[in-house]
C-alpha cells in the first residue's frame, strides 16, 4: 500500500471533513444552511462546492494534470470571487485539505513511512493553490470589467437623459453600415 492507496481508502471521510472545513469559512447561519440543505435548487452554492470538492479530490488522488483539475478549481473559485472573498480566503480551501489529511492520516503516514509521499502530495496542493490564485485573479478582473462597463452605460444614459449628449447617425458609403457617434452638445 502506498500513500495514494491510503488516500483512496479513506476518501469518504477526508472529503466530508474537507467539505465541512470549507463550509466553516462562511458565517455560522450560512454554513449551517450550506451543510444541511441538500436540494440543488435551494442550495446551489453548497451543492456546487460539494460536487467540485469531491471531483477535485478524486483527480488529486489520480495525480491529474492541471487540465483535469481546472474545471473543479474554476467552479469553486468563481463562487468565492463573486462572493467577495479575499484572495487568501478564496484559495485557503486547498490548504484546508492539507490539514484534513494530516488529521485523518497523520498516524498512518508516520507508521507506514509515507513522509516523502506526503511531502509530494503537499507540493501538489501548493501548485493547485497557485493555479487557484490565478483563476481568482482572472475572475476578479472579469467582475471589475463588468462593473466598469455598467458604469459607462449608466453614465451615458444619464448624460443622454440630461440632454448633454446626442447620437448622430453616419452612413458609411462603402459598407452601408450605420455608425453611432456621440457628441457633447453643451460643452
Amino acid at each position: 500500500m502506498n500513500f495514494k492507496d491510503l488516500l483512496s481508502k479513506r476518501k469518504s471521510a477526508i472529503r466530508k471533513k474537507w467539505f465541512d472545513s470549507v463550509i466553516d469559512d462562511y458565517p455560522a447561519d450560512a454554513s449551517d444552511f450550506l451543510r444541511k440543505q441538500k436540494d440543488r435548487f435551494l442550495n446551489p452554492v453548497g451543492q456546487t462546492l460539494l460536487e467540485n470538492i469531491n471531483g477535485l479530490f478524486d483527480e488529486i488522488i489520480l495525480d491529474a494534470d492541471s487540465e483535469k483539475v481546472y474545471p473543479y478549481l474554476n467552479d469553486i473559485i468563481r463562487l468565492k470571487a463573486v462572493q467577495n472573498f479575499s484572495p487568501s480566503k478564496a484559495v485557503s480551501f486547498i490548504y484546508l485539505l492539507k490539514r484534513v489529511v494530516r488529521e485523518e492520516l497523520g498516524s498512518d503516514i508516520e507508521k507506514n513511512k509515507f513522509t516523502e509521499e506526503f511531502g509530494s502530495f503537499e507540493t501538489q496542493l501548493d501548485n493547485l493553490a497557485l493555479l487557484a490564485f490565478d483563476i481568482y485573479m482572472k475572475c476578479r478582473e472579469q467582475i471589475f470589467d463588468i462593473r466598469v462597463n455598467e458604469i459607462k452605460t449608466l453614465t451615458f444614459r444619464l448624460l443622454k437623459r440630461a440632454d448633454l449628449v446626442r447620437e448622430v447617425e453616419e452612413h458609411e458609403a462603402y459598407s452601408g453600415e450605420k455608425t453611432v457617434i456621440t457628441q457633447n452638445i453643451k460643452g
